[in-house]
């Protein structure tokens, strides 16, 4: 079982994700630290804790993060999850309470005590890990390595047309923190980033036959799904809306899930048409040698990753 700890801005699809992680047999949540993203750090906060609670996982520490970017304001994420962040499902105000550290150190101290044992799952903005890896630098070599929803690579049509950031070219998580992300990458942590080119992939969207199992569902997290669903499909968006972090958690629990090529990525941050852009160096010549190599998304089995999200749901 993988040693998990989940960085989060819940946000629909965090929500889901986070819901996977802790359902699946093959990793074990440590922690979940929460940042300011999709939503402000009371309202992801608060929607973690929820979340916790619709599963009865309560021993599960939850501590409030970062509130704001590294160096600009907290944007306005253009996609709307509802006036409770969750499209619209309305969970229960949590009884929970957040732990009385700062997610920052959450993520240093669950490190420490266990190096080269946790996986740390961004699924918001780098602010929190930007932040840990400046305070505590040490810790780098003792992340067993870090997956993320962040990016778009352009290695297909969706890496644009599905575009997540307030630019054309830009995926919301690096586009809110530019500089935390460019201060994660270039830290030397094994990184494997799963961008827009795979995880807004037309191909992940759910069948009304599936939407109907999740509905007849005796799982209040089943249905809590296939509203999501509906939520995105009532504004006009697809059902992959609800799915884009999960590919993260699934790529954790499964790693053949999806399949990645190494590239040297910068981010733009100073960009006036291009802020927040990963800027993709796959030439065989004249590369930017100077840019940290990850590892980034470029395919996926949609249908057993479809298949992992329904059984987990269902149990």
């Amino acid at each position: 079982m993988k040693k998990i700890l989940i960085d989060t801005d819940p946000g629909m699809d965090d929500t889901l994700a986070i819901v996977l992680a802790i359902k699946s047999p093959a990793v074990d949540v440590m922690g979940i630290s929460t940042v300011a993203g999709n939503y402000p750090i009371e309202v992801t906060t608060a929607n973690a804790l929820k979340t916790l609670e619709l599963l009865d996982s309560r021993e599960i520490p939850v501590a409030r993060g970062m509130g704001k970017p590294l160096a600009r304001p907290l944007p306005k994420d253009p996609f709307s999850h509802g006036s409770d962040g969750q499209a619209e499902i309305h969970l229960p105000a949590p009884g929970l309470e957040p732990v009385g550290s700062h997610g920052v150190d959450l993520i240093i101290d669950t490190v420490k005590a266990n190096p080269g044992e946790v996986t740390i799952v961004t699924l918001g903005p780098f602010t929190n890990l930007a932040m840990a890896i400046m305070k505590a630098p040490e810790i780098v070599p003792m992340i067993a390595e870090v997956v993320s929803i962040a990016g778009s690579f352009g290695l297909n049509k969706y890496a644009f047309a599905n575009a997540t950031g307030d630019t054309p070219q830009s995926e919301w998580n690096v586009y809110v923190d530019p500089e935390a992300a460019q201060q994660v990458f270039a830290s030397g942590v094994k990184l494997r980033a799963v961008g827009l080119d795979v995880a807004t992939h037309f191909d992940i969207n759910f069948s009304e036959e599936q939407l109907a199992a999740l509905k007849s569902s005796d799982r209040a997290e089943a249905h809590a799904a296939e509203k999501m669903v509906r939520f995105v499909q009532g504004r006009g968006f697809e059902s992959y809306c609800v799915l884009i972090d999960s590919m993260a958690v699934a790529a954790v629990i499964d790693p053949t899930l999806i399949g990645t090529v190494k590239a040297r990525v910068g981010v733009e941050t100073k960009g006036e048409l291009t802020l927040g852009q990963t800027v993709a160096d796959f030439r065989h010549h004249h590369g930017w040698m100077h840019l940290p190599e990850i590892d980034v998304a470029n395919s996926a089995d949609y249908s057993r990753f479809l298949d992992l999200i329904m059984k987990t749901m269902l149990e």
